[in-house]
């Protein structure tokens, strides 16, 4: 099973125990864009609700990246959201990734 971009794997022990345990997955920490405080929504665009708002000077990993609403931001005009927790989505034109594409997964 995939959370997020991160592979569950599961085991079983001598005790007949199901073991749970993620699979190692590298993420990556990227910057917020400066002197922004980045509004968190729901899902992938504006029309999610606001579920936290990160302060200035924040980094976000991202673990996996989908299309949603084209937002307009300090680092160009973009429809890639990224996501930085289970059910948390940033758009990607406040975060300083180096590149106008995907960095990461796409999430499933």
């Amino acid at each position: 099973m995939s959370v997020d971009g991160v592979e569950e794997v599961r085991s079983q022990s001598g005790t007949g125990e199901a073991v749970t345990a993620a699979a190692t997955a590298v993420v990556r920490y990227y910057p917020v864009a400066p002197g922004v405080r980045l509004n968190v929504r729901s899902g992938p665009g504006t029309s999610y609700g606001i579920v936290r708002v990160l302060p200035e000077g924040t980094s976000v990993p991202i673990y996996c990246q989908r299309p949603g609403t084209t937002v307009t931001g300090t680092y160009g005009t973009s429809n890639i959201w990224d996501n930085i927790s289970n059910g948390e989505y940033v758009s990607d034109t406040y975060v300083k990734t180096g590149s106008d594409g995907y960095v990461a997964s796409r999430c499933i």
